[in-house]
C-alpha cells in the first residue's frame, strides 16, 4: 500500500471515529435532561407501593424505589438490584446476589438486610397476600446475598419481585417501631433507591421527583425531573396533552378519548405495556343467591351477551375479546375452553330448564346490576347487558353508588346480584386470579371471591399450579381451571379493557415492557 493510500485510510478512520463521537454527543444531547409531566386520574394516598396496591401508587413508587428484578416485553425477568439468582432443586429456596454499588437516596448502601426487611414488610402489609404468603423467612448470609426460605415452591415469586409490587425499602428509616402502612415517611421526605428521588408531594394535586445522580445504572436516568399532575377528569388530562402541558397519560380506557387521540396527530398512544397488568372487564355474579346459584341461569346470562358487539360498538374496536379468567396476553391463557356466542334461544331454553318460565308479560324474574363507579365502560356495558337480559325475560335494574367506597362496601358484603367491575390479573395468576376463585378466599373484602364461588376441583388445580415449577405442567393445570370456570361462569367476562398510554411524539422510550408505566423511567427521554 502506498503512503498516499495509507494516508487516505487514516483520514477515513479518523473521520469515522469523529462521526461516531459526534453522533454519540448528539444522541446524549438529545436524550439527556428535561422534565416529563405525567397525568394521573387517580390520586395516591401515599407513595409506598410495598403496602398499597394500585396504579396511582405504583407508577411514582417505581421511580422512587428499586426492586430486585424488572421485566422485558417477553415476560423475561431482568437484573435490577439483583445481578443473578437461582432456585434450589426442590424449589423451596431462592437465592439472589445484589449489586454492591447501589445506595439509597440518602447515601446509605443497600444491603441484604434492607431486602429481608422489605419482603417481610410486604408479606404483612401488602393486600396481595399471594405474593409472599409462603415466605417463611429471608436470610442474609452477607451484605449482598439474600436467601428466601419458602414453605413450598412458589413460581410466582419472580413476578412479585417487580418494581410496582415489591419496592426495596430503607430499613434504617422504616424499622423504627411505627406502623408501616401509615408511616409518615410514606408521604414525606421519602427515601428510596430508584432513578428519581423525592422532591415534594401535594396529596391529590402533584408529585415532584428529581434525578438521582448516584443511581446505580451509569448515565441514567436521562430525565432531570418527573412531575405527576393529578386530575380525576380524564378529558382534562387529554387536553393537557394536546396543549403540551403534559407529555404522558397512562391507563386511559375512555373510548371517547381514544377516538379523539386517533384524530389528533399531536398525541400518540400505545396498547403495549399492559400485558402484566392484565385488565379485564366483567360481570360478576353472586352465586350464593337464588336464582344465580343455578349454573343454567348463569349460562343463560352468558348466552344473552354479544361480546363481539361489545368490542365493536361499545369499545369502538379498542377492546379485546375476553372469554376466560386469564387475559390473552398471559402465557397461561388458553383458547381450549367453552365460548359463549350470542344465542337468545338457547338462553331461554336454559332458563326454562331451570324452572324460571316467563309469565304473561314475558318476565321470568327480576335482578339488580350494580355499576362500578369511576369506570365509564362499567356504566355503558351495564346498560347494554340490561337490554339483553330483558330479551330473555330477566327484568334487570341498574344501581349506582354514591362513590367507589360505597360500591366496594356493598360488594364486599356480598349484598348484590350482579355487578360490573374492572380487575387486574397482576402478572401471575397466583397474584391476581386465584383471589377471585378460591373458596378459601370468600371474604368480606373487595376483589376477593365476593362471588361466593365454590368448586373443589378448582381449589385443587389452583393449589397445584401455585407450587408447580415446570411451566408446561403449570399451563396444563391452568387450562383445566379455565375450562371449569368457563363452564360454570361465576363471572362473565365481557372484554379485555381498551387501556392505552397516551403520549406526545417527543417522548422517547415510553415504557412498553409487560409492566409499562409501572416500570422505572430511567430510559425515558424527551427529544430536544
Amino acid at each position: 500500500m502506498s503512503s498516499r493510500s495509507r494516508l487516505k485510510q487514516l483520514i477515513a478512520v479518523i473521520f469515522t471515529l469523529f462521526s461516531f463521537i459526534a453522533g454519540s454527543v448528539l444522541v446524549q444531547a438529545q436524550t439527556q435532561g428535561g422534565t416529563l409531566n405525567l397525568g394521573l386520574f387517580q390520586a395516591p394516598r401515599h407513595l409506598n407501593s410495598g403496602v398499597q396496591s394500585g396504579m396511582a401508587t405504583a407508577i411514582p413508587a417505581a421511580q422512587l424505589f428499586a426492586s430486585l428484578l424488572r421485566y422485558d416485553e417477553e415476560w423475561n425477568p431482568q437484573p435490577y438490584l439483583a445481578t443473578e439468582w437461582e432456585w434450589s432443586e426442590d424449589g423451596k429456596t431462592f437465592t439472589a446476589k445484589l449489586r454492591d454499588d447501589a445506595v439509597f437516596h440518602d447515601g446509605e448502601p443497600i444491603t441484604s438486610e434492607d431486602v429481608a426487611f422489605s419482603i417481610m414488610a410486604a408479606k404483612k402489609h401488602h393486600p396481595f397476600n399471594g405474593m409472599f404468603n409462603v415466605v417463611e423467612s429471608v436470610d442474609t448470609p452477607d451484605p449482598h446475598t439474600v436467601v428466601f426460605n419458602l414453605e413450598q415452591p412458589h413460581p410466582a415469586l419472580l413476578i412479585a419481585l417487580s418494581p410496582g409490587l415489591s419496592p426495596i425499602l430503607p430499613k434504617h428509616i422504616y424499622d423504627d417501631g411505627q406502623e408501616l402502612s401509615n408511616h409518615p415517611r410514606n408521604s414525606e421526605d421519602v427515601v428510596g433507591s430508584g432513578p428519581f428521588k423525592f422532591k415534594s408531594f401535594a396529596p391529590g394535586k402533584e408529585i415532584v421527583l428529581e434525578r438521582f445522580d448516584d443511581f446505580f445504572i451509569e448515565d441514567r436516568p436521562y430525565l432531570d425531573r418527573v412531575v405527576f399532575q393529578v386530575n380525576e377528569d380524564q378529558t382534562t388530562l387529554f387536553l393537557g396533552l394536546q396543549q403540551g402541558n403534559l407529555q404522558v397519560v397512562p391507563f386511559i380506557s375512555d373510548v371517547s378519548i381514544l377516538q379523539m387521540v386517533e384524530a389528533d396527530p399531536s398525541v400518540d398512544m400505545t396498547e403495549r405495556g399492559y400485558e402484566g397488568v392484565g385488565s379485564l372487564h366483567w360481570l360478576a355474579i353472586n352465586t350464593a343467591k337464588e336464582p344465580f346459584d343455578d349454573v343454567r341461569v348463569r349460562q343463560a346470562i352468558a348466552y344473552a351477551i354479544d361480546r363481539d358487539f361489545i368490542i365493536e360498538a361499545l369499545t369502538n374496536g379498542f377492546g379485546g375479546r375476553a372469554d376466560g379468567p386469564i387475559i390473552s396476553s398471559s402465557p397461561y391463557a388458553t383458547d381450549d375452553r367453552k365460548v359463549y356466542e350470542l344465542d337468545l334461544e338457547k338462553a331461554g331454553a336454559l332458563l326454562d330448564e331451570a324452572g324460571y318460565e316467563a309469565d304473561a308479560d314475558g318476565t321470568r324474574f327480576s335482578a339488580v346490576i350494580d355499576i362500578v363507579p369511576g369506570v365509564p365502560f362499567g356504566k355503558i356495558s351495564a346498560e347494554y347487558i340490561r337490554q339483553q337480559l330483558r330479551k330473555i325475560g330477566i327484568d334487570a335494574q341498574l344501581r349506582t353508588s354514591a362513590d367507589f367506597p360505597s360500591w366496594a362496601q356493598r360488594i364486599a358484603n356480598h349484598d348484590f346480584d350482579m355487578t360490573t367491575d374492572s380487575v387486574f390479573n397482576w402478572g401471575d395468576p397466583v397474584i391476581g386470579v386465584h383471589r377471585t376463585y378460591l373458596s378459601s378466599n370468600i371474604r368480606n373484602v373487595i376483589w376477593t371471591n365476593t362471588q361466593s364461588y365454590k368448586n373443589d376441583r378448582v381449589d385443587e388445580l389452583l393449589a397445584q399450579a401455585a407450587v408447580e415449577l415446570d411451566d408446561e405442567k403449570r399451563k396444563e393445570l391452568y387450562k383445566e381451571f379455565q375450562q371449569i370456570v368457563a363452564e360454570e361462569v361465576p363471572i362473565i367476562h365481557t372484554s379485555e379493557s381498551p387501556v392505552r398510554t397516551l403520549f406526545r411524539p417527543e417522548v422517547g422510550n415510553v415504557p412498553q415492557s409487560i409492566w409499562g408505566t409501572l416500570s422505572p423511567f430511567d430510559e425515558v427521554y424527551i427529544e430536544k
